[in-house]
């Protein structure tokens, strides 16, 4: 026996048939839907496009590795996949359609109906299925695996196995590696096969195809090890959890190699190529948009601001970005020229008491703005340019600049990095942005920084594409219902 990695292909053959049920069904639906109830089978053209979708479809499970991790996908992943499959499948069915001239021999609403019913029908499919499988927990692929670990531990790692493994494999027993197996006849619902010493005679006699090891009091004493060796030589798949904590510390831990060593890296997020591709594709995209927006914006606020408040109408600031690299980020000047110097004299006036970020109720320093006698605040240029967020659209040059991205946390100013203390600089992970979670929780409500650290740490750890789309959606939201609200 030899371990080979699943490309999702053979391993999931149910879900390959699901899914091709799916389409099959979609394309018969969007078929009685235009031309109504009829076999689309029985004509020449619909005939042809039945195959370029099958065949694309299976190119697209195979290539595309569509069925890679399937078993262990949420529900907003899947249906993303469900989504990036059908788009696929649409283009390349019109793009066939474009390429013969066959357009009239075939309706392109069918077309378009087959993709969304196909979308649809393939995430029930594959979510009902997944639900049987975990609802059913028995072994589809006939896997026997053998888990071994230390008394305290045993019973979480079970417990996280059964939830997670859907049934693709049978445990068949547990190894204490710290005690007799006579000590104890069973763990959780579980027999007690073997110990340290007895363990290679089990595996030699019995059906076993992967040992699964969990370790955390116990050393790799040369016998252990030896054994482990042995037992892999023999053909049996052998998994070590390389650092196993019964409670999660928030971090991700993934496998790769560094100066050809082995290593396993504890990380607040990991990132695919595809989703940091992503990511800075949208910010060069919004960043040429942005950057326009910015010219215009300079030429109309730009004269104001310069009669108001003579001097730059750009204003340069040192900022701190991810894990601690210096730029410089520009904004269009909404306070008077001399307003770091003012800030010292006004720090005693901050709604934020431990000084890691700087709010006022009334800023002084902002062009234009005054305090009446009777305590009401006269808004001035300065106020307008910040309420809607026109100060801020330069800095679209610092995300096509890469110091940037559009969605991100709020970069610190330096007086500000210097108050950090270890858990603060953890929201520098990701490079900074304009948007963010804060800024679209209410930012001017907010003034206790370590609900600013708690929001951007589960922008971080919850980072996804998606998720940036739709902080970007709900700033749009929010600049205008605060223009609304002037």
């Amino acid at each position: 026996m030899y371990r080979q990695r699943s490309t999702g292909w053979m391993k999931h053959w149910d879900f390959i048939l699901l899914d091709l049920i799916a389409l099959h069904l979609s394309f018969v639906i969007a078929y009685w839907v235009r031309h109504g109830i009829a076999n689309p089978y029985l004509r020449q053209g619909y005939q042809e496009i039945s195959l370029v979708l099958l065949c694309t479809d299976l190119i697209i499970l195979f290539f595309m590795e569509s069925l890679r991790g399937v078993i262990y996908r949420g529900y907003w992943k899947e249906l993303v996949k469900c989504c990036q499959s059908a788009v696929l499948i649409t283009l390349v069915t019109t793009w066939y359609l474009f390429s013969i001239k066959a357009g009239e021999e075939y309706s392109r609403l069918v077309c378009y109906m087959t993709g969304g019913f196909y979308m649809m029908l393939n995430y029930g499919f594959r979510l009902g299925w997944k639900h049987i499988l975990k609802s059913r927990g028995t072994s589809r692929t006939g896997t026997v695996m053998l888990v071994a670990g230390e008394r305290d531990s045993i019973v979480s790692v079970l417990e996280k196995l059964n939830r997670n493994c859907y049934g693709l494999s049978k445990i068949i027993g547990v190894v204490l590696l710290d005690g007799e197996s006579k000590e104890e006849k069973s763990v959780g619902n579980y027999p007690v096969v073997a110990n340290i010493r007895t363990m290679e005679d089990f595996v030699c006699r019995n059906w076993v195809d992967e040992l699964m090891i969990v370790k955390r009091n116990t050393t790799w004493i040369p016998e252990l090890r030896s054994i482990v060796e042995r037992i892999a030589e023999a053909g049996v798949a052998v998994h070590n959890v390389l650092d196993f904590e019964e409670e999660s510390s928030g971090v991700e831990r993934i496998v790769e190699q560094v100066g050809g060593y082995p290593v396993l890296t504890s990380v607040i997020k990991s990132v695919t190529f595809r989703q940091a591709f992503f990511k800075r594709a949208l910010d060069i995209a919004g960043g040429l948009v942005g950057s326009v927006m910015a010219i215009f914006a300079l030429l109309i606020v730009g004269p104001i601001v310069y009669i108001q408040s003579p001097g730059p109408i750009v204003f340069k600031q040192q900022r701190v970005g991810r894990n601690g690299k210096l730029f410089t980020m520009y904004k269009i000047r909404s306070m008077v020229l001399d307003a770091d110097d003012q800030k010292q004299k006004l720090m005693e006036r901050n709604r934020v008491s431990d000084g890691m970020m700087f709010k006022l109720d009334f800023d002084p320093r902002i062009i234009g703005a005054k305090q009446l006698p009777d305590g009401t605040i006269k808004k001035g240029i300065g106020n307008y340019i910040r309420d809607w967020s026109i100060d801020e659209l330069p800095q679209f040059w610092n995300v096509l600049k890469g110091d940037m991205s559009l969605v991100g946390t709020r970069p610190p100013t330096l007086d500000e990095w210097n108050k950090y203390e270890l858990h603060h600089r953890a929201r520098m992970a990701f490079r900074p942005g304009i948007t963010g979670m804060w800024q679209i929780s209410g930012r001017s409500k907010i003034t206790d920084f370590e609900e600013v650290v708690k929001l951007d740490m589960k922008y971080i750890t919850g980072w996804t594409p998606g998720l940036d789309m739709r902080i970007l959606i709900q700033t749009i939201g929010v600049v205008l219902k605060r223009k609304g609200a002037m």
